[in-house]
């Protein structure tokens, strides 16, 4: 059995959620550009954000794994991936940039390393108010709603995280 790592700093826990964030704001952006533009705007170069926009959703789960320092990088990355198509295509059937915070945040989940003892459950509570909380926004105001859509998923996995060290920390004392 392989030896797990040490745990990592906060300063890299914090690290990892920013470049992995930085990633996804593009990606999120270039799958969302041939949909928030027109039917009569775009053509072949809509269809090559979109391709590129694609492209990038691996490597954002890459670098959330290896920058974490998750001892089984290479099965999370491939668990999140398919974890993103799964949760993303049903849910932005109906709704583009909800379905994206939501694939973004279930391979989040799975991706970024999980310390001793954390459940996955916490982090999926997070992602879930976070879904809702995009939805809500994005009919209220849509500039904020894309914003924090890009922004949010990753923070709130990172934000669930510390919540539970806390509450692990308290019940300890």
């Amino acid at each position: 059995m392989a030896k797990s790592s040490p745990k990592p700093s906060p300063a890299r826990k914090w690290i990892s959620v920013a470049a992995a964030t930085v990633l996804l704001l593009l990606s999120y952006a270039l799958i969302l550009l041939p949909f928030l533009a027109g039917p009569d705007e775009g053509g072949a170069a809509f269809g090559a954000s979109l391709g590129v926009g694609l492209a990038l959703v691996p490597l954002v789960f890459v670098v959330a794994a290896f920058v974490s320092q998750n001892d089984r990088a290479a099965l999370s990355i491939a668990k999140a991936s398919g974890l993103w198509l799964l949760v993303t295509w049903p849910i932005a059937y109906f709704d583009i940039v909800t379905g994206l915070v939501a694939g973004f945040g279930a391979g989040g989940t799975v991706a970024f390393r999980a310390e001793q003892g954390q459940t996955w459950r916490r982090r999926a509570v997070a992602i879930a108010l976070v879904t809702i909380y995009t939805y809500v926004i994005v009919r209220v105001s849509p500039v904020a709603g894309l914003f924090g859509g890009a922004v949010l998923p990753f923070v709130a996995i990172a934000f669930a995280d510390e919540f539970g060290n806390r509450r692990r920390v308290q019940q300890e004392d």
